[in-house]
């Protein structure tokens, strides 16, 4: 990728960007540049790229608005046009609110992640909803293609603000049954919830017959439990505490994280749901290639 647009990619960067749309865009126009410099080129979606008409070009590939503005012949690259419906589900509960090393936080991440989403799956002309929730659901948007509905997604995502508890189960049995077209589940969530609970609510979404993929949002400390010197845990969903030495109880720690981890990843496997571990020391160009390899295999 394009060195320049891998550092504004970077999460130090997107961080310092107040507007979610211009984050949105920064990120994703960014990493266009970056893909078809790639290997992954080929990828078939609409990216609004033109080139001039060559003889034996399908005459449906013309871009017959830009005729009439230019009176000159291009041919859409990668164009494709689907009924896909994609349905983010945003888990905005305190958990999310985590962050360390002056990164930023989880759910600013996701809210990137999120709006970049959208951005990408709307420029593809694929309808895109989104559902916020914590202990509950906040905001939830029907899916469309149109260009004027990303600012309605990128509007409740910019005022949408971390509180509540964690209770994924109940929410993803619930849209299981609400949402009657199949389509493409996207979860954005660091999943502090009972692992079996939440995957018996996604198997709903696979026995309804919808293809899911999962992004599991990280801090770096959550994965490697950086500590060194005694520190006041807080629970940011319930207030409770613990203040110990974290060198005592890191050895442990690890194991049972990298355990907790590890269920989401086989069961998931288990049941043909795409998981994909998001550390949010990493560009956020990761998470959408994964976004890419799963909507290829739906085209």
């Amino acid at each position: 990728m394009n060195q320049i647009y891998q550092d504004y990619l970077s999460s130090s960067i997107i961080r310092k960007i107040d507007n979610i749309s211009l984050r949105a865009k920064l990120v994703v126009e960014g990493f266009i540049i970056g893909l078809h410099k790639s290997p992954y080129h080929g990828f078939s979606i609409e990216f609004s790229e033109h080139r001039p008409y060559s003889f034996g070009d399908e005459i449906k590939h013309i871009d017959w608005k830009l005729l009439a503005k230019t009176d000159k012949l291009y041919i859409k690259q990668f164009e494709e046009e689907t009924n896909l419906k994609s349905y983010i589900l945003f888990d905005k509960s305190a958990s999310m609110n985590y962050s360390s090393n002056n990164n930023i936080n989880k759910f600013e991440y996701a809210k990137t992640l999120s709006a970049s989403l959208s951005y990408l799956m709307i420029r593809q002309q694929d309808a895109v909803g989104l559902t916020t929730f914590d202990d509950k659901i906040d905001i939830s948007i029907a899916p469309k293609s149109k260009i004027s509905h990303l600012n309605v997604l990128l509007n409740s995502l910019h005022k949408s603000k971390p509180r509540g508890e964690t209770k994924l189960s109940p929410l993803l049995h619930s849209l299981a049954e609400s949402i009657k077209k199949r389509g493409l589940i996207i979860l954005i969530s660091d999943l502090l919830d009972n692992p079996k609970d939440v995957i018996k609510g996604l198997r709903h979404f696979r026995y309804k017959g919808h293809e899911v993929i999962i992004f599991h949002i990280l801090d770096s400390n959550e994965i490697s439990f950086n500590f060194n010197e005694m520190v006041n845990f807080v629970d940011l969903e319930n207030n409770e505490s613990i203040k110990t030495d974290p060198r005592h109880i890191k050895s442990d720690y690890k194991k049972v994280f990298s355990g907790f981890c590890e269920t989401y990843r086989l069961e998931c496997e288990k049941n043909k749901i795409d998981y994909v571990k998001v550390n949010t020391s990493d560009s956020l160009d990761k998470s959408l290639i994964e976004y890419l390899i799963k909507r290829s295999r739906l085209a």
